[in-house]
């Protein structure tokens, strides 16, 4: 006669606040972690998005550096007692908002920070031609483009309320990294080659090559400000950050506006640099 047995699977793995066994040889970054790092099973956020959130935290408030290296998933599963498939989903999270970077000299994950850059604002150009000039990759991902009618951009055009412009919002990288969000329109009236552009690239140089358009100077502000929620999902801010917001109103060599942006520039990244004469 066979005896049934009852078979109880636990889909979750079980909330341990500490580690149960201690780390072998003394690493700075794992002490770090283990004495900020804190599960709640009492919250329906999958344990992997806590820890994303925690790490980010400790790299936003300074405690984790750039070139600090992450303990292995193997290491970090075991101390916190949790899965090595958390640990992996995790760094993975990390990865994917630019926090961390995997380091092949090392063979682990090493916190990453965006490129420093001090460009000096001497004349008018383009986010692609001062990337470049600094020796940095540039890259951009469009994250909304339309044809909008827009009476406050309007008065800002000097044009009727009816007038339509390019709105793109827009993230600029350089070597893959986050450094600013823009939110830019132009005069479809002034540059009517504008409205088949997707958006990707540099507006500078698709304004000269498609529109016979050169700009000529512009009119540009600096301020300190907060990340919105917007910029810091973007920049992978855990909490709002200093950020520089800069705003511009480009012409054309005829004094004609033809864009209005307003960038905000992560301010861990940027330090703008002038010449000043006597």
């Amino acid at each position: 006669m066979s005896i049934a047995r009852r078979v109880t699977i636990f889909p979750f793995e079980p909330f341990l606040p500490m580690p149960l066994q201690a780390p072998g040889p003394a690493d700075p970054v794992l002490e770090l972690l283990l004495s900020r790092l804190r599960l709640h099973d009492t919250v329906t956020t999958p344990y992997y998005i806590q820890l994303q959130r925690q790490i980010q935290a400790l790299i936003d408030g300074g405690e984790l550096r750039p070139g600090h290296g992450l303990p292995s998933e193997r290491v970090l599963a075991q101390a916190l007692n949790l899965s090595r498939t958390t640990i992996k989903r995790c760094y993975d999270a990390l990865r994917d908002t630019q926090a961390v970077a995997s380091s092949q000299g090392r063979g682990g994950t090493v916190v990453k920070a965006a490129p420093r850059v001090s460009p000096a604002m001497q004349r008018l150009k383009g986010f692609t031609e001062e990337m470049r000039e600094l020796g940095l990759v540039p890259s951009t991902r469009v994250l909304a483009r339309a044809v909008v009618q827009d009476r406050m951009v309007a008065s800002i055009f000097g044009r009727p309320s009816n007038a339509e412009f390019l709105k793109l919002v827009r993230v600029r990288l350089a070597d893959d990294a986050p450094m600013s969000r823009e939110v830019a329109w132009y005069d479809l009236a002034v540059a009517p080659g504008l409205a088949e552009w997707d958006g990707k690239g540099s507006a500078y140089a698709h304004l000269r090559e498609h529109c016979g358009i050169e700009l000529a100077w512009a009119d540009q502000s600096v301020e300190a400000v907060f990340s919105s929620p917007e910029e810091g999902e973007v920049f992978g801010f855990a909490q709002p950050g200093p950020c520089l917001l800069l705003k511009r109103r480009s012409h054309s060599a005829q004094d004609v506006l033809v864009e209005y942006v307003e960038g905000t520039f992560r301010g861990d990244a940027y330090v703008y640099r002038l010449k000043l004469r006597s």
